[in-house]
């Protein structure tokens, strides 16, 4: 009886030391997917605080919180059981749909390139509120755009934080979806909401008596749109390169190892000339390359976006909604 439950208890120990590694795995493969997806979290964090502007300082908070659940559900309740199904019953699919979704990062990049060149386009596009609406009403179509938007890069964070756990066991790659999903979410909106607030925080300091506060204050206030655009551009140069990067990877994933081998001969090439920089040149010229291709495929997927795949979608969605 006290060597059979001895060696229960071995085994429980046993037990718990794989448990516990494979915890440790799964945050460390989660750490790593959410590395990749760098790039879709920062453009994500300075796209959304544009969905407040305009509505009550008093809604801002309530507005992104609802944002932030509808995100979960995207990644919880629709991506990850779907990532889930396609790992199992049709691995071979996961390549092609990342190199889809970074086809889109690459178009948004493009956009977002375009609007930086021609401002007027954003200008237009974004008075797209009819003067009628009442405050709710306008509200809920923010939100509602706001979780499209989410569903779509969130759809590339769980792309990318498959693809980087493939070949784990089950169970690993859903406590790794579920563990990014998460924590992605709570980073990001958790960001946007000190961005969102940073404005107010500001004018309150500022209002001290104190002069080294008050001064911090008016910082704060001044710095803001400068920050927003500096955001706007690193998420900008940040979905080139993810997107670009992801094509590159993706072919050679495919069988198609040129693209990969010359960007990689080119940046080693470079980064030899100033050995004590060698890493740092290696990352900056593979990140310039995968940038400007990225450049280059949004330029070509565009009109296929807008005259192909956009009506097509266009008719899909009238044809359900009937």
């Amino acid at each position: 009886m006290s060597t059979g439950l001895i060696a229960l208890l071995d085994d429980l120990v046993a037990l718990t030391k794989v448990a516990a590694a494979s915890l440790d795995d799964a945050g460390a493969q989660a750490a790593k997917a959410s590395s990749k997806a760098a790039g879709i979290v920062i453009d994500d964090a300075a796209v959304t605080p544009r969905y407040v502007v305009g509505l009550a300082a008093d809604r801002e908070l309530p507005i992104i919180r609802k944002i932030a659940i509808g995100s979960l559900k995207n990644k919880l309740l629709l991506l990850l059981p779907g990532a889930l199904i396609l790992s199992f019953f049709a691995p071979w699919v996961i390549t092609p749909l990342l190199m889809a979704g970074g086809a889109f990062l690459c178009l948004e990049g493009y956009h977002k390139v375009i609007d930086l060149i021609h401002p007027e386009h954003r200008a237009k596009d974004s008075s797209d509120s009819s003067p009628s609406q009442t405050a709710q009403q306008l509200e809920d179509e923010r939100v509602g755009s706001a979780i499209q938007t989410d569903f779509i890069l969130s759809a590339e964070i769980m792309a990318i934080t498959l693809a980087s756990v493939s070949s784990s066991p089950l169970w690993l790659q859903a406590g790794v979806l579920a563990v990014v999903g998460v924590g992605m979410t709570l980073l990001v909106y958790g960001a946007v909401a000190i961005i969102v607030k940073a404005d107010d925080a500001g004018v309150a300091l500022a209002k001290s008596t104190q002069s080294a506060v008050s001064a911090l204050g008016s910082g704060i206030v001044k710095g803001m749109p400068l920050f927003l655009k500096t955001l706007s551009f690193v998420g900008m140069i940040a979905m080139l390169w993810v997107g670009g990067g992801i094509l590159i990877h993706g072919l050679h994933e495919l069988g198609m190892h040129g693209p990969e081998e010359t960007i990689h001969h080119a940046a080693e090439s470079i980064a030899n000339l100033i050995p004590p920089l060698h890493a740092a040149l290696n990352w900056a010229v593979s990140a310039s390359i995968a940038a400007v291709l990225g450049l280059v495929v949004g330029s070509i997927v565009n009109p296929l976006a807008h005259h192909v795949i956009g009506p097509i979608i266009a008719r899909i969605k009238r044809r359900f909604a009937k």
